[in-house]
């Protein structure tokens, strides 16, 4: 039974809790992210099967079974939610419209974190910098207005966080 209850909705939080209550559908999703285009379903419960044996060499019983849960409870639940499509009859998943919101609660919501306080920690030292050379009375920096050099590093970090917090 899906969580989702209508087709047109985009999934609330709890639901993508339910969905990814469960290390197979985790696994479902976080092999599908690593790959370009569609997988083949197979490929997915040897990777699966092999992690839970934590062995290289699947055992066939395993592999089975995983195949079995994939195709009998997961595959369709994760499509009825569309976090994924998948066709049945040439045994492939591809990404659905709601795998990226799934991907994110895997991933973390503070993904980009990192790289946006490097970007305000760089823009910043970037202008203390010019700010700095300005007061030096170089040829070329000497002609900045430091208060303008600062207002302009303002913006830049202002309008990145803006965007940030708008997206």
């Amino acid at each position: 039974m899906s969580v989702q209850t209508s087709r047109s909705d985009s999934l609330a939080e709890s639901d993508v809790f339910h969905i990814l209550g469960n290390d197979r559908r985790r696994a479902i999703v976080q092999l599908l992210a690593q790959e370009s285009s569609q997988v083949d379903v197979s490929d997915v419960a040897t990777e699966i099967a092999a992690t839970e044996s934590d062995t290289s060499s699947v055992p066939n019983n395993l592999y089975k079974s995983v195949y079995v849960s994939l195709q009998q409870t997961h595959l369709p639940q994760l499509e009825e939610d569309r976090v994924i499509e998948y066709d049945s009859e040439a045994k492939t998943i591809e990404p659905g419209s709601n795998f990226e919101s799934v991907l994110t609660y895997i991933n973390g919501h503070e993904d980009d974190r990192p790289s946006i306080l490097q970007f305000h920690f760089a823009i910043c030292l970037l202008g203390l910098i010019v700010i700095a050379l300005a007061g030096l009375d170089l040829p070329v920096l000497s002609t900045l207005d430091p208060v303008l050099s600062s207002v302009l590093v303002l913006l830049v970090v202002a309008a990145s966080s803006i965007y940030r917090l708008l997206s």
